[in-house]
């Protein structure tokens, strides 16, 4: 059965005395090498400066361990994964909507939507609705589908082709990488 950790101490690094190897590599809060010692003689250097004893790498042999002020060690961390947070961009899945007997104008604001959309980083659902017996021409409706494909050819590759679903056929672009 394995030990059972303090909920403290759970996801925190090893820092002082929580350092249980019979020797270390030291490494100073500059990155200059101190050499190969006891943890002991370790958290004694660390101690005279001020600083805390921080081990960087247990998978090393002997493992790494820094002398650093743990707190600023800890901020700088935290900011780092706030900066690469803020740096994510998720992408979205915009819908452009139209009828297959759609006007030359029309098509082309909804063929620069989905430009927009793609440049931005997202993806574009296309779909076309049929109202009524307008369903019996849905070879109509693919041939708009697969026509602003290649309207788009130079931003998008075509993540699903055109489909029907019930009363819509849709298509599915995604940005090109």
């Amino acid at each position: 059965m394995a030990p059972i950790k303090k909920r403290n101490q759970q996801n925190q690094p090893n820092i002082n005395e929580r350092i249980r190897f019979p020797k270390i590599r030291v490494v100073d809060a500059d990155g200059t090498q101190l050499g190969i010692m006891a943890p002991s003689e370790a958290m004694e250097i660390a101690d005279e400066r001020n600083l805390d004893l921080v081990l960087v790498s247990d998978k090393a042999d002997p493992p790494v361990c820094r002398v650093m002020d743990y707190g600023k060690f800890k901020f700088e961390q935290e900011k780092k994964a706030r900066e690469a947070k803020k740096k994510q961009h998720t992408s979205d899945v915009k819908e452009v909507k139209m009828r297959y007997k759609i006007q030359t104008h029309d098509y082309e604001v909804r063929v620069n939507h989905a430009k927009r959309f793609l440049k931005s980083g997202d993806k574009v659902k296309a779909t076309v609705t049929f109202r009524g017996r307008e369903i019996q021409h849905s070879h109509l409706a693919e041939a708009l589908l697969k026509k602003m494909a290649n309207d788009l050819l130079d931003f998008a590759e075509i993540q699903q082709a055109p489909k029907r679903e019930g009363r819509n056929m849709i298509m599915y672009l995604s940005p090109k990488k």
